[in-house]
């Protein structure tokens, strides 16, 4: 079951990471020919930047490997610092933002993955909010005017 499981999410990942390779040229040219203003150029743009900040967010999360001591000792040649680790656990489990410190000064998280999450999300969000005003425009321009009552 578990392997059912895996297959399902590497099959959705790879549908969305061919979309959004499809998305990403269609923003480009849409920019170009002047298609921004249209629902479905917002609507690429927000699918890209939730896949870009889910990207990001997935190579934060596994940038440790399976063993954090030998991670930080063979392939960051820092010193590991249990102590510290100990004390500051509730930090590292955190899903936002991402650390997994070797010690009070190395972080195995590369510096980028934090801002380009916080980036992505703000640009998601900004596109969302273009796509409710369109949303809307559109059902008012749909509704009929209110017809005004005259009183004699």
């Amino acid at each position: 079951m578990k392997a059912l499981g895996l297959i399902t999410v590497v099959a959705v990942l790879g549908a969305w990471l061919v979309w959004n390779a499809w998305n990403a040229f269609r923003l480009v040219t849409g920019a170009r020919d002047g298609s921004w203003p249209r629902p479905m150029w917002w609507t690429r743009l927000c699918s890209v930047a939730l896949f870009a900040g889910v990207a990001a967010w997935i190579r934060g999360l596994f940038a440790t490997g399976l063993d954090t001591r030998k991670t930080c000792l063979f392939v960051h040649h820092e010193r590991y610092d249990e102590a510290y680790r100990r004390t500051h656990g509730v930090e590292f489990d955190k899903i936002f933002p991402l650390h997994n410190m070797c010690n009070a000064h190395a972080d195995l998280v590369p510096a980028w993955v934090n801002p380009t999450i916080a980036v992505c999300g703000v640009v998601a969000l900004a596109a969302a909010a273009v796509l409710l005003w369109f949303v809307t425009a559109h059902a008012i321009r749909l509704s009929p005017p209110a017809r005004k009552e005259h009183q004699s």
